[in-house]
């Protein structure tokens, strides 16, 4: 005899099949809902208010919209289905805003905001990066509701508009509206997994933290055929003070940009990750990084260090002089393990030491940074969610403790004390943030299925067992 649990996921994957989630999601993508720079708050307004609202409601959820602090910014689309104040309550995260369409980049037959269906590939402007995924959340409620008639626990939908410019003003609605969004465990359908064949189940992200180099030595360029040879050429200086912070293989050189040590847990989920090669993504260089470390645990369990961007003169009509300052930014992704507010003055004691001194280093504050972010694989809600896969999959899923990117869940585990797990359901060669992004449909459609299972399981599971 089938299961009810078998029976809520069936219902998703006919909803699926039947259309529904192509057809809502055909409905999100079509708002233009660029984030930054903030010109789109109109837009970001009428995604929460008059196309994804509705569609929480007809859940049977109440709606609210709480506007961003910062006034220049997108509000928070709030759902809240309150079954019992006994039950335990999910916070379900998702953002719809989404990073510059550039249309003139995407393939000619393509457009941003269209939904187009090629084979297995679902493209256009936020399907994966995020209104793809979090709708896959609300799709499967609608299917254990569809079997149960409940849920089984109280659910709050949490999407904000803004992640893409670094959630300005979120810790804001946090504190303004502590009680309206309290939970006991924060889960966020969102990023890229490890491996296709294979669900994940991550448990926070890297903090990402910029700095920028500048070497400021005059006004104005001088002659390089009169001056070149006598004046000190700050681009050079620029170029020996970055070897100094990164190796030539990639290795990072400062002290106190590291983990000082690593956890046992964290290693040991590490060495249990499959990665598959991806298509359509790069393949990793071997010889690139911290050496004696494998591909998980050079993403998810250290440093990493990259030159976003470096000028000196004018790169797009080079003139004949020796420049008078260069600039050069750095991005640095850390674990918990390293601490965020030690990391620019880490640098400017690591320059100084090798002589550095003409080398100026400045905090970025272009947006908000986000914190780093780890949950514990022993905690219950980890254990009922990998259960929840692993019997959905018939074959566990990847638990990693941190994925390399950054993200905004750390503010919610300070603000509202959650755990905090995310769930992803695209893959390395989607193109999120690119031209042509796109998902894959075998992929959507099992993570309705997949999500429908962890929905039933938390409606059926004991409630003492998730507050140990």
């Amino acid at each position: 005899m089938t299961s009810s649990r078998d029976a809520a996921i069936s219902a998703a994957k006919a909803s699926y099949d039947a259309g529904e989630f192509l057809s809502r999601l055909k409905d999100l993508v079509a708002v233009p809902t660029e984030s930054h720079p903030p010109e789109h708050k109109e837009d970001l307004v009428r995604y929460c208010s008059e196309v994804l609202g509705p569609l929480v409601e007809s859940l049977g959820f109440s709606v609210s919209i709480l506007d961003n602090p910062e006034h220049h910014h997108g509000p928070v689309m709030l759902g809240t289905r309150i079954e019992d104040a006994s039950l335990p309550t999910v916070l379900i995260y998702g953002h719809g805003d989404v990073v510059r369409a550039m249309p003139q980049r995407w393939r000619s037959d393509l457009d941003p905001w269209t939904v187009k269906v090629e084979g297995d590939k679902i493209y256009g402007r936020g399907v994966v990066d995020n209104k793809g995924q979090h709708l896959l959340a609300i799709e499967a409620l609608r299917a254990v509701l569809s079997v149960r008639g409940r849920l089984g626990f109280n659910a709050k939908i949490f999407v904000e508009t803004g992640e893409e410019a670094g959630s300005p003003g979120l810790r804001g609605i946090l504190q303004r509206h502590r009680k309206a969004c309290a939970a006991d465990v924060f889960i966020a359908l969102d990023g890229l997994r490890q491996a296709i064949s294979i669900p994940e189940v991550t448990l926070g992200t890297r903090g990402g933290v910029a700095m920028d180099l500048v070497v400021n030595l005059r006004e104005g360029g001088f002659h390089s055929g009169h001056w070149g040879g006598l004046l000190t050429d700050p681009a050079v200086i620029l170029s020996h003070a970055i070897a100094s912070i990164i190796s030539r293989d990639g290795r990072i050189l400062v002290e106190g940009w590291t983990p000082a040590a690593i956890p046992a847990d964290v290693r040991n989920a590490c060495a249990k990750i499959v990665v598959d090669e991806l298509p359509n993504g790069p393949s990793p260089d071997p010889q690139w990084g911290e050496p004696g470390l494998t591909r998980a645990e050079r993403i998810f369990m250290w440093t990493s260090a990259v030159i976003l961007a470096s000028v000196s003169g004018q790169p797009d009509a080079p003139v004949n002089a020796v420049s008078g300052s260069a600039r050069a930014r750095i991005q640095v992704r850390h674990t918990v393990d390293v601490p965020a507010d030690g990391l620019v003055s880490a640098l400017r004691k690591h320059l100084d030491k090798e002589g550095f001194d003409n080398v100026q280093v400045l905090a970025v504050q272009e947006r908000d940074a986000f914190p780093a972010s780890r949950t514990s694989s022993e905690n219950p809600w980890v254990r009922l969610v990998v259960r929840s896969m692993a019997e959905t999959a018939r074959r566990p899923p990847n638990v990693v403790p941190n994925i390399g990117a950054s993200g905004p869940s750390e503010l919610f585990r300070q603000e509202l004390c959650t755990p905090v797990l995310w769930l992803p359901f695209s893959y390395g060669g989607c193109n999120q943030h690119g031209p042509d992004e796109h998902g894959l449909a075998s992929l959507f459609r099992e993570g309705i299925g997949l999500m429908a299972g962890v929905w039933w399981d938390i409606g059926s599971a004991d409630r003492a067992s998730l507050r140990r």
